[in-house]
């Protein structure tokens, strides 16, 4: 029974820990690695087709976003996760498939007039889907047995639609051990979604730390700051620009826009123009409204029973289409354009900044976390000029941060939760934090609750039984590959991967009937003898 570190380990982004128990091995998370990438993450313990399981906290793409390349490096398990969880990776993996595959053919296009290798994506729009149909989806609070040796349950984390801290009872041999996986820990009292559930036991708690260094400090009333802004450059004839998450953000600055307009809060401008520029946050709006009974607060849920549709309102713009997108940029009325990616780094927000970062009149407005060496970052650490689409741009815009606007608790609800635990775990492994805030999350733990808490690198493996590290690794700094380089290892990769699966398909079928199991060698044979070099 044992627990090994993968991705996010003194990292915000790349969400992955392995578990094995008995003879059932799996992931929790499968995330992507976005901005800066300081430390090397370990490789899996164990073939892609030998994992059983893919358990996963919610649907953002540091946590979900490479299950994909699981499936096209054989992995054949189960996607285990709630509804609307499901629901979102339904449109975000594809979403996220075709990103993969649209850079990469822009990449290409300039490879091939340069004369110089083709790149591949990171997993194409086949990979997404064949890895979507593997989901199983299940309700917060059911009990879910998976086999003799592992049960779980989904608690909500209050963090996202379908976000889940993950209870996960292990038993082997004699043994049996209670696990439980934080995922993204929500902040109390936002629009939409309810407040993170607590959990009163466990004997070992993987824990996000992601804020685990700060307060979110004392905020002005979002709806009033946002007000102010969209007022302010209104008046001068600006736009304003907010680089959103299509899921989740988006959802909650549309709350947050209708009360403006509802209340009036908005003078000489009373009709201004809302755009939505983004597709994926189109579809995950009506993912919102079908799990209504599963996800909204109470004080949302009473605002339907009212017939008011708390995210809609006149003067919004749904943008669907790329012609949608750029008539957006030529139409001179201003407006508030409310567009993908929230870090600035992919998407038809970079468009809208090329377009509006050098004009003084306009706000650029972020409204979320923003990871090192992405667009965003700099643009909020003061960067006068970034580089969109080969062109410099002079930043002339205003730059404003709505502060506390974060989906992820901050150290007060950090302690908060973990402090619900009725009986202290025998061990909090701090994780998804900066390199350093890991380890002040973690000496905070032990110094303030008396916690034993420990702040892993990627590859250190913990004896769930045992209670005690097998191994504890330092971190290894992420080596300068070339980007052309790490697709051509993903490819060759993902051809080792394949014939690992081979060779488990072969011992899966000892015993079967001489004629078939001959076929099938000849078959291989055949395959071997095409590409024998």
């Amino acid at each position: 029974m044992k627990l090994m570190f993968i991705g996010a380990d003194h990292e915000v982004t790349g969400s992955c820990h392995y578990l094995e128990c008995g003879d059932t091995k799996l992931v929790v998370d499968y995330g992507m690695e976005q901005g800066v990438n300081h430390y090397e993450n370990a490789e899996l313990p164990v073939s892609f087709a030998e994992l059983d399981y893919v358990l996963l906290t919610h649907a953002h793409i540091d946590h979900a976003g490479c299950i994909p390349v699981l499936y096209a490096k054989g992995f054949r398990g189960s996607i285990v996760t709630t509804y609307a969880t499901g629901d979102l990776c339904q449109i975000m993996l594809r979403d996220s498939a075709h990103i993969q595959e649209m850079e990469a053919e822009w990449k290409n296009r300039k490879a091939r007039r340069a004369g110089e290798p083709e790149v591949v994506p990171l997993y194409t729009m086949a990979d997404a889907q064949g890895a979507l149909a593997h989901l199983k989806t299940f309700e917060y609070g059911e009990m879910v047995k998976l086999n003799d040796d592992i049960t779980l349950r989904f608690i909500d984390a209050g963090h996202l639609f379908g976000s889940a801290s993950i209870e996960v009872w292990c038993r082997e041999g004699e043994a049996e051990k209670k696990i439980v996986f934080s995922g993204d820990i929500g902040n109390k009292n936002k629009p939409l979604i309810r407040d993170p559930e607590y959990i009163k036991e466990a004997d070992y708690v993987v824990m996000e730390c992601t804020y685990g260094d700060r307060e979110h400090g004392a905020v002005m009333e979002h709806i009033d700051e946002l007000t102010n802004i969209i007022q302010r450059t209104l008046d001068r004839g600006g736009n304003v620009v907010i680089p959103a998450f299509a899921v989740g953000r988006t959802q909650e600055l549309l709350y947050f826009i209708r009360k403006i307009k509802n209340d009036h809060l908005i003078f000489g401008h009373e009709g201004f123009p809302v755009y939505v520029d983004s597709p994926l946050a189109v579809e995950a709006t009506n993912v919102f409204k079908r799990n209504l009974l599963r996800c909204y607060d109470d004080e949302t849920k009473d605002l339907v029973e009212q017939g008011i549709n708390p995210i809609e309102f006149p003067g919004l713009y749904l943008s669907v289409t790329s012609e949608d997108s750029k008539a957006i940029n030529f139409d001179a009325e201003p407006k508030v354009i409310i567009s993908a990616s929230g870090m600035c780094d992919a998407g038809r927000i970079r468009h809208h900044l090329k377009h509006n970062l050098w004009r003084p009149e306009c706000s650029i407005v972020f409204a979320g976390y923003q990871a090192e060496a992405t667009l965003g970052r700099s643009l909020i650490d003061g960067a006068r000029e970034v580089k969109l689409f080969g062109e410099t741009i002079e930043v002339e815009a205003h730059i404003d941060v709505i502060k506390g606007l974060s989906s992820h608790a901050d150290i007060k609800g950090l302690l908060q939760w973990i402090g619900a635990y009725e009986k202290k775990p025998e061990m909090v492994f701090a994780v998804h934090g900066d390199d350093t805030v890991c380890d002040i999350f973690a000496d905070r733990l032990n110094r303030e609750l008396g916690l034993k808490a420990s702040a892993p690198f990627s590859g250190s493996v913990f004896d769930l039984a045992e209670g005690k590290w097998i191994l504890q690794t330092e971190g290894i700094p992420a080596e300068k590959i070339t980007a052309a380089r790490k697709r051509s290892d993903s490819v060759f990769a993902r051809l080792v991967a394949a014939g690992e699966r081979l060779a488990r398909v072969i011992l899966h079928n000892e015993g079967g009937a001489n004629k078939d199991l001959a076929k099938f060698a000849d078959q291989i044979h055949s395959l071997c003898d095409k590409w024998d070099r």
